[in-house]
């Protein structure tokens, strides 16, 4: 299979696998009706594993469709663009710093706490214009959560997912175009 067609692949499984994950967990949050899951860490890998504008995709994309399948459609085109721009960030991120192992490690854990910075303020300015202010501010725990969790995650799933040659060889191109 050609290269191209590799990382279309890779993106779409990305894609799905952000979808599954964030609909897999979900533990429910107050003031807006939002929950807590997984599906962060996906995220965050794909930016850094697909590079920015494929991460960016992929992420938005099996983010958005976990919330028209989970029956939260006014947060498809929200979602699309939050997740879309921490994969975009961490995706950037890797192409400054990702030059070893273990700075791409580093790259992971900062595109987490971009994820953190993008998700939680990404949310609360919407949810504040749809339920007003004090709403929006009881979600910015949970969403501060879901950070740090897909941070630890991603910092987690990463080494384990470079074993794959694929993988590792679509990740490497990745960064190399910065």
């Amino acid at each position: 299979m050609k290269y191209n067609q590799k990382k279309i692949v890779l993106a779409a499984l990305f894609a799905a696998f952000a979808c599954v994950a964030t609909m897999s967990i979900r533990i429910p949050t107050p003031g807006t009706g939002g929950y807590i899951h997984p599906g962060d860490a996906v995220v965050i890998l794909s930016g850094v594993i697909l590079g920015p504008y494929w991460g960016l995709l992929a992420a938005g994309i099996g983010s958005a469709l976990a919330d028209l399948l989970g029956g939260y459609f006014f947060y498809v085109p929200i979602t699309f663009v939050i997740k879309g721009a921490v994969a975009f960030a961490a995706g950037r991120i890797c192409q400054k710093i990702g030059r070893t192992s273990k700075s791409c490690s580093i790259a992971v854990a900062l595109g987490g706490i971009a994820d953190t910075i993008l998700v939680g303020g990404g949310y609360f300015l919407c949810e504040a214009v749809m339920y007003g202010a004090a709403a929006a501010a009881a979600s910015v725990p949970a969403n501060l959560v879901q950070g740090v969790s897909g941070l630890v995650l991603g910092v987690l799933l990463y080494p384990v997912l470079m074993t794959v040659p694929d993988i590792r060889r679509i990740a490497h191109e990745a960064r190399a175009y910065s």
